[in-house]
């Protein structure tokens, strides 16, 4: 999981920006979006593709080197113009050094017609960090995602069925790396026969590689300077080339749900919101059905949630998943009226130990300073507004969410029927439906149904083997104060406080694992404010808490779901015992990977286990089940989403001989 280097970017008298890094113009000086226009466009046929697109279907753009993304604004133009209202673009893309903000928004000046295309991506251009970022546009029907790295590091993380390559970046004798036989096989893996390709370059041994990987190329007529430029469609995996690793078959994707798109989503928290609106936004019609009265009733009700990144120095798949659901929130969050339901004030995590400063430290030398920032204690104390015990790590781009409001904007759509008081105690399949049943009564009906509801989902038969365990976790609501509006920041240690929302601020939480009573208690309340004398004892004594009757304090608890690895369990569902079957070789041998189709419930899909990170992973894996629903993109690495699998238990489990 690279650290983010920006682009460094020299300007010239007409404001064109040129490349430090590669010594080369990002787009042609007279012909910018002409050349675009005809190079990748034409060549790739998409107006006619474009126009061709069936309601629903998508139409998946690949792209080596994003830059100035003036080809991915030409792209959505062209796409807007020709498309069916209800067709939708993915656009993947490959940029190891992403422009800062600042420099994005000086170059696509150059194209004031391009704005209606370049202007959302700015307002959501923040977070863009390592490894895969999404981008959702006009409503979910345009898709950005941006893989952030080295294109030989980052392409073969992807899992996406390419319809068209843009073969861009800088010309080979600049950026040679870009240009190699690997990257040719790369783009062979993720094509299917048909998938089209083009690139403004002929040079003769880049034409050879992708003939090699199974590309039939052309040279025709090129615009202004370029005399030639290449396009082409791929074939198939050439016949001598030895087959790209095949995946296995427990995470291979099911076939895709035929029938109506209707789905019903299981619970109303942050997870089930999130898998409620990406369906929707791709045309499904969702039931989301909620035992409670309302939306984000338990967990997910809490009234300030923090954007909290608890990063590993080493890009474990936890990481990379953390890195890409911040960016994804973050981004979302721009939607949500700032003050009440959000507020980016930034996270300050207290180097309370030595052991916390040694691994601050080594994630300061891992990670961007846009992302997070070593402080010593007075840099603290002048972000936080308060006294502090020490000083920390900084992460800018955080703060505080209120997570109803959020769950309340993701419902907000009119594909989506939010049924409240339905608390399903059964599902049933018949005739390719499953039916959710809440005992003698049946509730609703569709052929792909999402559990979202935490632990709950072990009530039914296909996750009753999921390893969830329910944690309980108590907040304080503590009356803010004229002196305690002084916090400018959320700063954490063992608990966390938070600037106030409207006239109180949020403090918590505690953890208890042997308690399933949801009644707040007085002792917990007190182990509350333990943790904010910790925190900053002059925080403590500006809200007066030596003054305040524990008993009277007002707070609320819910349970976090998490899992053994704490990572979320995300994907397909499969029929446990069948599994265990297909597989059982791999109880003598795990080294074997049997060519046994996985034994799914088709249509049954999983949506947990997010812990205390709900707000950082359950928009993202919202993306994730549409995707894996939908047939498209993953937006995260093809190994994250495989650690997320909710199959990883049952080979853990086969390994092991259990």
């Amino acid at each position: 999981m690279p650290a983010t280097t920006h682009a460094q970017i020299d300007w010239d008298d007409q404001g064109r920006p040129h490349s430090r890094q590669y010594d080369d113009v990002y787009f042609s000086k007279n012909e910018g979006v002409a050349e675009t226009e005809h190079v990748f466009l034409e060549q790739n046929r998409l107006r006619e593709r474009f126009a061709d697109l069936a309601p629903n279907a998508c139409l998946v753009i690949g792209e080596t080197g994003f830059g100035t993304g003036m080809n991915f604004y030409c792209a959505w133009q062209l796409f807007a113009e020709q498309a069916h209202p209800e067709a939708r673009l993915q656009f993947v893309s490959v940029e190891k050094y992403p422009l800062t903000r600042e420099d994005l928004a000086r170059a696509v000046q150059l194209w004031p017609d391009l704005a209606p295309y370049w202007q959302p991506l700015l307002e959501q251009y923040m977070a863009v960090h390592g490894g895969f970022q999404q981008f959702t546009f006009d409503g979910g029907r345009v898709t950005l995602t941006l893989l952030v790295g080295d294109v030989l590091e980052q392409l073969p993380q992807l899992d996406a069925p390419i319809d068209a390559w843009f073969l861009d970046g800088f010309a080979p004798a600049k950026n040679p790396d870009m240009w190699t036989p690997e990257l040719f096989a790369q783009l062979a893996r993720l094509s299917r026969p048909s998938t089209s390709l083009a690139t403004f370059t002929t040079t003769g041994w880049v034409r050879r590689g992708l003939i090699a990987a199974g590309f039939a190329m052309r040279k025709v007529p090129g615009i202004g300077k370029k005399w030639e430029v290449m396009h082409g469609e791929f074939q198939g995996w050439p016949a001598e080339q030895p087959l790209p690793p095949g995946i296995a078959p427990w995470y291979a994707r099911p076939a895709l749900p035929q029938g109506p798109r209707h789905a019903l989503v299981i619970g109303a928290g942050l997870a089930g919101s999130a898998t409620a609106a990406s369906l929707a936004t791709r045309g499904w019609q969702v039931s989301v059905l909620e035992r409670h009265d309302a939306p984000a009733r338990e967990a997910s009700g809490n009234p300030q949630g923090v954007l909290y990144l608890k990063l590993s120095a080493h890009g474990t798949a936890l990481s990379q998943m953390i890195l890409a659901g911040f960016g994804y929130t973050r981004r979302w969050l721009q939607r949500l009226q700032p003050g009440q339901a959000w507020d980016a004030c930034g996270v300050l995590q207290l180097a309370f130990d030595d052991q916390e400063a040694q691994r601050q430290a080594k994630l300061a030398d891992a990670f961007d300073s846009s992302l997070l920032q070593v402080l010593d204690q007075a840099q603290a104390e002048a972000v936080a507004g308060v006294a502090l015990p020490a000083g920390g790590l900084f992460y800018p781009e955080g703060g505080w969410v209120h997570p109803p409001a959020l769950c309340q904007a993701q419902l907000h759509h009119p594909n989506i029927r939010l049924l409240a008081h339905h608390e399903v105690i059964e599902l049933r399949k018949a005739d390719d439906q499953w039916q959710a049943w809440d005992g003698e009564r049946l509730l609703a009906s569709a052929p792909v149904v999402v559990l979202a509801g935490a632990a709950e989902v072990r009530r039914f038969d296909a996750c009753a083997a999921l390893p969830l365990k329910r944690i309980r976790g108590q907040i304080t609501r503590l009356p803010a104060t004229e002196a305690s509006r002084a916090l400018r920041t959320v700063v954490c240690a063992e608990g966390y406080v938070a600037p106030p929302r409207g006239d109180e601020h949020t403090l918590g939480a505690s953890f208890d694992f042997h308690n399933d009573d949801l009644t707040p208690t007085t002792a917990e309340h007190q182990g509350n404010l333990a943790l904010l004398e910790e925190i900053s004892t002059d925080l403590a004594q500006r809200l007066h808490t030596a003054a305040l009757d524990p008993e009277q304090l007002q707070g609320r608890a819910a349970f976090r779901c998490t899992s053994p690895d704490y990572l979320p369990i995300v994907g397909p569902v499969a029929d446990a015992q069948a599994f265990a079957e297909a597989y059982a070789v791999l109880a003598k041998d795990a080294r074997q990977v049997p060519d046994t189709p996985c034994p799914w419930l088709d249509g049954l899909y999983v949506n947990s286990g997010h812990g205390s990170r709900g707000l950082i992973t359950a928009p993202l894996c919202g993306e994730l089940v549409a995707a894996w629903v939908c047939g498209e993109p993953l937006p995260v690495p093809r190994a994250v989403a495989e650690a997320c699998h909710p199959n990883r238990f049952a080979l853990r489990r086969l390994i092991r001989g259990k």
